[in-house]
């Protein structure tokens, strides 16, 4: 992690970038439009299917591929934090009321909740849909240098919706620092004691806000000096990717035979 990141539970995108540069496993020579492709279809059969043995199988997959690509478990686990406190958040009004067979009732004079062993399971599905995509996304990331994927931006996004990608990446280390300067700033101070609720939000929403003027007055600095090296609006990713393999191509098209599968008899079973 690096020293600037405010904590150990936001992606620390140094680190990630540092993998991505630095990464010597199996899975880091395979071809980038491989490993995009892999994610469209493990993101396609999250769609279709609802089986929690399915999805569970498929988590594991997902995280010894991570795994054998020599990549942090230990970071991954903090990162899952986050979402898992946005699944459970919601959840906790979803699960209630669901079709199936009931196992505990709650009753109010206003209202009347019952958990069914549908409802009791939702928690594991809706945790595993989330944490599928985040540990696929995590593993394309940390395992395709920046330069293929920019190369991959320009040449499947249209301008300048491939400019908006390509600033955005390099200048979210910049927002970043940012943000977490000012938030030590702001601890130093003795902003780390909570007074009250309200208090705490407002300074918060104001270091939010302050962030967002200095971004805006960044961003125009920045824009006028690409514009004095002879930038006109248009980036040109002249990296070339590597090609796919015969292997590749068998594996996509038994992932993607799978995908097909799934759509035609499983999902009309659901």
């Amino acid at each position: 992690m690096s020293n600037s990141q405010a904590s150990d539970h936001l992606p620390d995108f140094d680190l990630i970038t540092y993998y991505s540069e630095n990464c010597h496993s199996i899975l880091c020579k395979i071809s980038p439009w491989t490993k995009l492709m892999g994610l469209i279809a493990i993101i396609a059969i999250l769609t279709i299917i609802q089986s929690i043995e399915l999805l569970i199988a498929l988590y594991l997959f997902v995280v010894v591929l991570y795994w054998q690509s020599d990549l942090p478990l230990r970071k991954l686990s903090d990162w899952y934090l986050l979402p898992i406190l946005f699944v459970l958040s919601l959840v906790i009004i979803l699960m209630w009321n669901e079709p199936g067979v009931p196992l505990f009732s709650l009753r109010l004079p206003w209202l009347s909740l019952t958990l069914t062993d549908k409802g009791l399971l939702l928690p594991i599905r809706l945790l595993l849909k989330a944490l599928i995509p985040i540990t696929s996304s995590l593993l394309l990331l940390m395992t395709t240098r920046y330069a293929h994927l920019s190369a991959m931006i320009y040449r499947i996004f249209p301008s300048p919706l491939d400019q908006i990608f390509l600033m955005s990446y390099r200048f979210l280390f910049i927002t970043l620092d940012m943000v977490n300067s000012m938030i030590r700033a702001f601890k130093s101070r003795g902003g780390g004691i909570i007074r009250s609720i309200g208090r705490q939000s407002q300074v918060f929403a104001e270091i939010f806000a302050l962030v967002f003027i200095r971004s805006y007055d960044r961003a125009e600095r920045v824009n006028k000096a690409l514009e004095s090296r002879g930038y006109s609006g248009k980036y040109i990713a002249a990296t070339e990717i590597q090609q796919m393999r015969p292997l590749e191509y068998i594996i996509l098209l038994v992932l993607f035979f799978t995908v097909a599968y799934l759509l035609l008899f499983y999902s009309s079973s659901v």
